[in-house]
């Protein structure tokens, strides 16, 4: 279980890094173009997602996200005990992520988001963005489990597009992004909410796969 918890905190560290990293570099550079910015932090989101998922999926499963353990925990893959234990690696991890990324930059450490993202439809957008987030990772590898990394990390890039809220999708993700103002952050009056949809939309996802032939 040691390895586990060091590889998911290991991934969602890095996962993090990645995303708050890029968002900056890709603001700094677009020169006020939020398109340009978005699409940086997608791509290097994607990418980056990618990779954690191919080295890290034979050690933990790479879930690096905490409704996925909790989904894994539904389907009887993970005890409850082992989700708690996931769980602490990813939120441990996401927060360390950012505050190594400010450090990287230059800015301060410890920051609060200002950016408001606490509206009904961004929370709608959570719940979907997290629901195709699930069935993809449990869809993904049905027939030809080595494109699972891949289909995983495409997914997330399009969500960035698709949603309104650019695809949190990651409770862990949400609160350690509430902990940076740059262009990835979440003002913590938001935070709540997000997380609810998340787990909404993972709990949903979890009925509907069980509709299907089994998973």
């Amino acid at each position: 279980m040691r390895l586990k918890f060091l590889s998911e905190l290991f991934g969602t560290t890095f996962l993090l890094m990645i995303i708050v990293g890029s968002g900056i570099m890709g603001e700094n550079l677009a020169s006020g173009n939020e398109a340009l910015a978005l699409l940086a932090n997608s791509l290097a989101t994607g990418l980056g997602l990618f990779v954690l998922i191919q080295s890290l999926g034979s050690l933990s499963g790479a879930h690096l996200n905490p409704v996925v353990s909790f989904v894994e925990m539904l389907w009887g893959r993970l005890s409850k005990q082992e989700m708690f234990t996931y769980w602490l690696a990813q939120f441990v991890g996401a927060i360390l992520g950012v505050f190594l990324t400010h450090l990287m930059f230059n800015q301060e450490i410890l920051q609060v988001s200002l950016k408001n993202r606490n509206e009904p439809h961004l929370w709608l957008s959570e719940a979907i963005a997290t629901l195709g987030l699930i069935c993809t990772i449990a869809l993904a590898g049905r027939k030809h489990v080595e494109f699972a990394p891949l289909t995983i990390a495409a997914y997330i890039t399009s969500a960035y597009w698709f949603t309104s809220s650019t695809s949190f999708a990651n409770p862990a993700v949400s609160l350690a992004r509430s902990f940076t103002n740059t262009f990835c952050g979440i003002a913590p009056a938001g935070l709540a909410m997000f997380i609810v949809a998340q787990f909404m939309g993972a709990i949903l996802s979890f009925y509907f796969l069980r509709k299907l032939p089994t998973i």
